[in-house]
């Protein structure tokens, strides 16, 4: 059975909302809230978008939980941490490491399920859980995962009141105000030059846009372009 490595509770959304009604089935999803950030700057949910986000999120965590043929280990840090930064996953393919802050148990699901996407890609099974980055490799893998990672977020914080983290709400704002490939691009210009060359050649003026935008949204300036974690 796949292990867990980590000092968190178990705060996956898929228990914190019961797995199954008493009837036997998956429960009634509650109706999504509308999430406002310390600017005042508001998020929706779309409540069948968040089905089928519920449906994938059960699934996922099933797997983490009872494929006996994968380790997940999770990681306490003592900093904020984003998904991507301690990431590790072995040339086996059977264990993915990654690392999330002490105390921010209700990210552990969103930071499971990128962990648990990665080693999917790298075992070639990404067609069972995100088809359309079947075959994807670099920033078109790394692209569609945080999409779904920013889904599972909205999910959690929209449907089941999970409490705000900072290294996921940026995301999750980035990408509902249109600007997924300018945060990834901009905190993580180094991993993704090409990516990065290219966006700027077509449409280098959304970064400065993006840059005003996330400034106005969270007053501070955008990771990649400050000091500390995700710089």
């Amino acid at each position: 059975m796949s292990r867990y490595a980590t000092p968190f509770r178990l705060a996956n959304l898929a228990v914190l909302a019961g797995v199954l009604a008493a009837c036997g089935g998956p429960a009634p999803l509650p109706d999504p809230r509308t999430l406002v950030n310390t600017a005042g700057v508001r998020v929706n949910a779309d409540p069948q978008e968040m089905e089928v986000v519920d449906e994938f999120v059960r699934r996922s965590l099933e797997d983490i939980q009872r494929d006996p043929s994968f380790m997940l280990i999770l990681e306490a840090v003592g900093e904020p941490v984003r998904p991507w930064e301690e990431l590790r996953v072995n040339q086996a393919a059977d264990s993915v490491w990654i690392s999330l802050e002490r105390g921010a148990s209700d990210a552990v699901s969103p930071y499971q399920i990128y962990g648990h996407l990665h080693l999917m890609a790298r075992r070639g099974e990404m067609a069972e859980w995100l088809p359309e980055a079947e075959g994807a490799e670099g920033y078109a893998l790394e692209r569609a995962i945080l999409d779904r990672i920013a889904d599972v977020w909205l999910y959690g914080r929209a449907i089941y009141d999970a409490a705000p983290y900072a290294p996921l709400d940026e995301l999750l704002w980035a990408s509902q105000a249109g600007y997924l490939d300018e945060y990834i691009l901009t905190a993580r210009a180094d991993e993704f030059p090409e990516a990065r060359q290219e966006f700027e050649a077509a449409r280098g003026d959304r970064l400065d846009a993006y840059r005003d935008w996330f400034e106005e949204t969270f007053e501070s300036r955008p990771p990649g372009l400050r000091s500390g974690s995700g710089s």
